[in-house]
C-alpha cells in the first residue's frame, strides 16, 4: 500500500489518495471490516469486492464503491486486486458532493449507478483500468480534482473549525464543541448534519471510540484497558460504545483476523502519523510523504 498527498490546493478536502495491491494467496478471498470513517470512494482494477454492513446494505460486482460517512463497520470480501482509495474529509464532501451528508450516512453504493457519483465516472474509468500505470493514474487523479468545478461554500470556515474541534481530545461534550466553534448549538447541529453526516454528540462519541481502537491496533499489548480513551468514565461505557459502533464486543473484535486493516493502520500511521482517517487534522502536514512512486 502506498499513500500519496492530494495537491496542495486541495489539502483539507481529502485524507489521502492511496493505492493498495491485495493478493489473497492460496485463499480465494480475504475478509475484513472497515472502521467507522468519513466518506470515501474505492476503485478496483482486477476484481470486484463484495461489501455489506449490519444495516442491510450491500454492493456486489461493482469496481466503483461509494460510501458515505459511517458510524458502523463495513464488511468486505475481496479477491486479488489493485484498489485506489480516496477519503473525503467533511470539507471535501461540501465541495465535491454538495448534498446533505446525513442522507448518505452509513451508505454503501454502486458508484456506477448512483446519481451523485455521475461526475466521477471519468475518474472511475481511469482508476479501474488494469493496464494503466500507477504513475499515470495518480497524475490523472490529481488533475481530475484540480479541474473539478468545486467552488468554496459559505460554510467552509466553520466546517474546518468543527473538524478541528472534533479531533481534539480535550473537546469532550457538545457544549465544548459549540464554544470552540463560537456558533450557536443549532448552527453546529445543522452543519454537522449537512457536511459530517451525524449529530455532534454521535461524532464526539465516534472520535472517542476510534482513538481507543486505533491505539489498540497499533499496540495490542496494551489490552483494552490500556488503549481505552481517557474520556471514558468506565469500562462499561467503553464496551457499550464499542458494541454500538462496531457491532460486537471488544473481546470478539480482538479475536478476529484483520489481514488488511491491521497492516493498513500501521502503515498509515507510519507514513501519515494518523492511524485512521477520523483522526486526520483538517489540514494534516505533508511530512513523511514521498511524491515519487
Amino acid at each position: 500500500m502506498r499513500f500519496h498527498p492530494p495537491p496542495e490546493c486541495l489539502r483539507g478536502c481529502f485524507t489521502s489518495f492511496y493505492v493498495t495491491e491485495i493478493d489473497p494467496g492460496s485463499s480465494p478471498q480475504l475478509h475484513d471490516s472497515l472502521h467507522p470513517e468519513w466518506a470515501g470512494m474505492r476503485f478496483h482494477s482486477l476484481s470486484s469486492p463484495e461489501a455489506w454492513n449490519d444495516l442491510g446494505q450491500s454492493v456486489s460486482g461493482s469496481r466503483f464503491i461509494f460510501s458515505g460517512p459511517s458510524s458502523r463497520p463495513v464488511h468486505f470480501a475481496i479477491s486479488r486486486t489493485r484498489m485506489w482509495g480516496i477519503g473525503l474529509l467533511p470539507l471535501g464532501w461540501a465541495r465535491f458532493i454538495r448534498r446533505p451528508a446525513a442522507d448518505y450516512a452509513n451508505s454503501i453504493l454502486d458508484g456506477f449507478s448512483t446519481p451523485v457519483c455521475k461526475p466521477f465516472l471519468p475518474l472511475a474509468q481511469l482508476l479501474t483500468d488494469p493496464d494503466a500505470s500507477e504513475a499515470d493514474q495518480l497524475l490523472g487523479l490529481a488533475d481530475f480534482f484540480q479541474a473539478f468545478d468545486a467552488p468554496p461554500t459559505a460554510d467552509e470556515s466553520r466546517i474546518l473549525a468543527i473538524h478541528g474541534a472534533l479531533v481534539d481530545p480535550d473537546v469532550v461534550t457538545v457544549i465544548d464543541l459549540v464554544n470552540r466553534v463560537s456558533a450557536s448549538q443549532r448552527t453546529v447541529e445543522r452543519l454537522c448534519d449537512r457536511h459530517f453526516g451525524f449529530s455532534p454528540k454521535l461524532l464526539l462519541r465516534r472520535q472517542r471510540l476510534m482513538r481507543s481502537l486505533a491505539q489498540f491496533m497499533l499496540d495490542p499489548s496494551l489490552n483494552w484497558i490500556g488503549a481505552m480513551d481517557s474520556n471514558y468514565h468506565d469500562q462499561a461505557q467503553f464496551v457499550r460504545d464499542f458494541r454500538e459502533f462496531m457491532g460486537l464486543a471488544p473481546g470478539e473484535y480482538a479475536a478476529q483476523s484483520h489481514p488488511i486493516l491491521d497492516q493498513f493502520v500501521r502503515e498509515r500511521n507510519r507514513v501519515q502519523g494518523s492511524a485512521v482517517q477520523t483522526m486526520d487534522q483538517p489540514n494534516f502536514p505533508l511530512a513523511g510523504f514521498d511524491p515519487k512512486i
